[in-house]
C-alpha cells in the first residue's frame, strides 16, 4: 500500500496475511478459495532457491546479491543476538512476477467500523482475507461491495506462516530500504516465537516492539547512527488522527437514524478529518506531504481497519523489556507468561505495564 516517492506507514505494508497453514487446513471459505490458497502457497514452496546459490549464481545482478547478503546477515543476527528462532526461514529466495505476494481484502458493514472477520483453525480470527491473485481479491471486494459493505484491498509484501513453513525472502520485500528489510525479518520471526490466537493487537504489538528494538541493536552492531525519531513521530501522529476518525465514526453510527442520516454523518466526519489533517500537517510538518495522497483518496470504514493494529501495546512491551533489563530470554519468558493468560487478564496486565512505565526508548 504505497504511493510514488514515499511509503505510507511501514507497518501497513507488512500486514500479516492469514497464516498459510490455517488456510490450507480450512475449507470454510469454499472449495475454490481453498484451492486458490493451496496453489499460491505451493508455488512459493516450489519456486524457492537457497539464498547462497542465488548469490553465487553468475547470472545474479550485483545489486540483488548485495541485498540478499544483507538479509542473511540480519537473519543470523536475529537468532544469535535477538534470540529469535534459528530455522530455515529467510534463507531461501523467491522471485515473484508481481509487486505483492498477497492482497488482503478488508470489509465492514456500511455504517460500522467493526471488521467482517474470518476465522481459521491455526491463525484464529482476523479482520481480512488474503489472496495470492489481485484479480481474485478485487473480485471478492466487488462482491462484498455489491452486498452493501465498505471494502478495501491492500497489497502485502511479506507474511508469516507462523513457523509451519520456512518463510522465504520475497522479491517484494527487496523494494524496501535496508532497515525495513532487516526489521521485517525480525518482525516475522517474532511471530514464530510467540503467537496468540484471536489477539491481533497483542501479536502485532509484540512483533513490532521486537522489530524496533531489534533494529536499534542491529544498527548499533553495524556502527550506524541511531535512527532519527521525526519520521516515526510523524507516522504516529498521522495514525492517531485516523484512529480519532474511527472513534468519531463509531460514535456517529451509535446514534442511529435512517440511511440518509447515517450517510450524512459519515461524510461530515470524513470531511472534518481532512481538515484536521491539513491543520496538523501545516502546523507540525509544513514541508512534508507524505500522507496527502492517502487523505485525498476515497475514505471508508474498511480503509481505516489496519491503523493502530501494530501500536496498542508497544509501551507495555517496552516496559516489560526494561523490567528484563534488556535481556531477550527474560523478556520472552515474560511475554510467554502473558500469552498464557485469558484475554481479559492479559489486557489488564498490559494496561498496568503501559501505565506504570512511561513509553520511550528502551
Amino acid at each position: 500500500m504505497s504511493y510514488p516517492g514515499r511509503r505510507l506507514p511501514q507497518r501497513l505494508n507488512r500486514l500479516i496475511a492469514l497464516a498459510a497453514v490455517g488456510l490450507l487446513l480450512s475449507a470454510c471459505g469454499g472449495l475454490g478459495y481453498y484451492a486458490h490458497v493451496a496453489h499460491g502457497q505451493g508455488e512459493l514452496l516450489f519456486n524457492q532457491r537457497a539464498v547462497e546459490r542465488v548469490i553465487a549464481d553468475p547470472a545474479t545482478k550485483p545489486a540483488l546479491a548485495g541485498r540478499l547478503e544483507l538479509a542473511q546477515q540480519a537473519r543470523r543476527f536475529a537468532s544469535l543476538r535477538l534470540g529469535l528462532p534459528d530455522n530455515r526461514s529467510y534463507t531461501r529466495y523467491v522471485a515473484l512476477d508481481r509487486p505483492y505476494v498477497v492482497w488482503n481484502v478488508f470489509a465492514t458493514p456500511r455504517y460500522s467500523v467493526d471488521a467482517v472477520r474470518h476465522c481459521f483453525p491455526v491463525a484464529g480470527c482476523v479482520a481480512y482475507r488474503g489472496y495470492f491473485d489481485e484479480a481474485r481479491a478485487r473480485g471478492e471486494a466487488a462482491r462484498l461491495k455489491a452486498d452493501g459493505d465498505d471494502v478495501y484491498v491492500g497489497g502485502v509484501s511479506a507474511y508469516s506462516t507462523l513457523g509451519w513453513f520456512a518463510d522465504p525472502i520475497l522479491s517484494s520485500m527487496l523494494r524496501w530500504d535496508d532497515d525495513e528489510l532487516a526489521g521485517t525479518i525480525f518482525h516475522e520471526l517474532a511471530h514464530q516465537l510467540v503467537y496468540v490466537r484471536d489477539d491481533s493487537a497483542f501479536n502485532e504489538s509484540f512483533a513490532s516492539f521486537v522489530q524496533e528494538q531489534g533494529l536499534k541493536e542491529w544498527r548499533a552492531s553495524r556502527k550506524l547512527p541511531p535512527l532519527l525519531g521525526h519520521e516515526q513521530a510523524e507516522e504516529d501522529g498521522f495514525t492517531q488522527l485516523v484512529l480519532e476518525l474511527r472513534d468519531r465514526l463509531r460514535q456517529a453510527y451509535a446514534k442511529g437514524g435512517d440511511e440518509a442520516t447515517l450517510e450524512a454523518a459519515k461524510q461530515a466526519e470524513i470531511a472534518a478529518f481532512r481538515e484536521r489533517y491539513r491543520q496538523w500537517r501545516d502546523t507540525n510538518w509544513p514541508d512534508h506531504h507524505r500522507y496527502d495522497a492517502w487523505v485525498a483518496a476515497p475514505i471508508n470504514n474498511a480503509r481505516l481497519l489496519p491503523f493502530g493494529l501494530y501500536d496498542q501495546w508497544k509501551p507495555a512491551f517496552a516496559a516489560l523489556f526494561r523490567q528484563a533489563e534488556g535481556q531477550w530470554p527474560l523478556f520472552y519468558a515474560d511475554v510467554r507468561r502473558l500469552a498464557k493468560l485469558s484475554k481479559d487478564e492479559r489486557d489488564r496486565e498490559l494496561r498496568r505495564l503501559a501505565a506504570e512505565v512511561p513509553a520511550g526508548p528502551a
